[in-house]
């Protein structure tokens, strides 16, 4: 067969469940045509083929293209000098009532322009790359008016024609609510559910759609009213929560067939259970676990129990998680919620994949998927979970095409 890629001589970590840890091959090799992988095994069962171009790896390990499948990418401004602050002893409360908080990333975005919020977020995404990403999803939520939801959208929408990543696109108008409807929230949820998402729909500006389910954002049946909507429209549904305390975030995600329930520390049993049977799958978000110094852990034997999927993202924001490596992702997901290295693997390949909805393109090594790779110079796939700061990516590829990183 005619093929437009071979890559050789490497070690393949498939992530395709039920065989060798990993879904490993030792000596392995694919081959790419048309942007997929049209086959892939070991290569001393490579069946006859012509390449227009072989790479040859030298040993070195291959895994799928990391996903990153929560992320608030795009923002303008930082929240450093308030991270200064709270390490003083100030609370948050008082920086919140003094303008701080999300007040001021959502003021800071709503001034920004288009170019310069792509400029801050094409260096944010060029971070997530560099730790192996290939594809990222992104939230909007810092705009609470319909021209900052629908810019930021925008900005999301254009980071992929930048041909860095692959972009799955996010509405939160359900975050928080802005100054300016603080005494008239009904109207807000009005105009997010009734206005602003048909308006980004219409503009092919959304994929899913995300709200913000705690006792200080959003109440059931206000984040209920949107997800009608959305489904009405067509759209998948994923949902923050049950992150500060058990509000019944999960089992509102199971009823409406959600794609993920993100946060997920204070869920209760029912909430696993219901989770479990409609196939809703756990983001785990470290990087804010360990930002607000948190103690209750997500039950992560609780899922394992039941067979609930547990991804794991970056959750990249100005506020809570300002990390932008998904492998020191996964390092504080092992460390901090005593994932396994291969479990950590697995959430952010193909159970991120089926967190996004897209399991059927990436988040695994198969023939009929998309040749999205990352090449490491590691020993095994566990030092991904092991180094911390340590650059291990040599190559990245997107479409069975080398990525640059400039």
């Amino acid at each position: 067969m005619k093929v437009d890629r071979l890559i050789t001589a490497c070690r393949l970590a498939t992530m395709v469940p039920g065989g060798e840890p990993y879904g490993a091959v030792d000596d392995g090799a694919i081959l790419i045509r048309d942007g997929q992988i049209v086959w892939i095994g070991p290569r001393g069962d490579l069946p006859e083929h012509k390449a227009a171009h072989t790479d040859r790896l030298d040993g070195r390990w291959v895994t799928p293209g990391l996903i990153d499948c929560h992320t608030h990418l795009v923002f303008a401004g930082d929240r450093s000098a308030e991270y200064e602050r709270r390490l003083t002893g100030v609370p948050y409360a008082q920086i919140a009532r003094e303008g701080g908080g999300i007040a001021s990333t959502v003021r800071a975005t709503r001034e920004a322009s288009e170019p310069t919020l792509t400029t801050h977020a094409l260096d944010r995404l060029k971070a997530l790359t560099a730790s192996g990403v290939t594809t990222v999803e992104i939230k909007s939520g810092y705009g609470l008016d319909a021209d900052s939801e629908l810019r930021m959208l925008r900005v999301a929408r254009g980071l992929e024609q930048a041909g860095k990543a692959r972009v799955r696109t996010t509405f939160l108008g359900l975050h928080a609510i802005p100054p300016e409807y603080a005494d008239r929230r009904a109207a807000y949820v009005d105009l997010m559910v009734d206005q602003v998402l048909p308006a980004a729909h219409a503009e092919g500006l959304v994929d899913a759609v995300d709200a913000y389910l705690e006792p200080i954002a959003f109440t059931a049946e206000e984040v209920s009213r949107l997800f009608d909507k959305a489904r009405a429209l067509g759209l998948p549904v994923k949902l923050h929560a049950d992150q500060l305390g058990d509000g019944g975030g999960a089992a509102l995600a199971a009823r409406h067939h959600a794609l993920s329930a993100d946060h997920v520390e204070y869920i209760s049993d029912e909430g696993v259970q219901a989770m479990a049977e409609a196939g809703v799958v756990a983001v785990l978000l470290p990087g804010a676990f360990v930002m607000l110094d948190e103690t209750q852990l997500p039950p992560v034997q609780a899922f394992r129990d039941a067979g609930v999927a547990m991804a794991v993202a970056t959750d990249c924001n100005p506020g809570t998680s300002p990390m932008a490596s998904l492998t020191l992702g996964m390092a504080l997901a092992c460390m901090k919620f005593r994932l396994t290295p291969e479990e950590a693997l697995a959430g952010t390949t193909r159970h991120a994949a089926r967190a996004l909805g897209i399991a059927d393109r990436v988040g695994t090594l198969e023939a009929g998927k998309a040749a999205d790779l990352a090449v490491w110079d590691i020993n095994g796939p566990g030092e991904l979970s092991y180094w911390l700061g340590k650059p291990l990516l040599h190559r990245r590829y997107l479409g069975g095409k080398p990525a640059t990183q400039d």
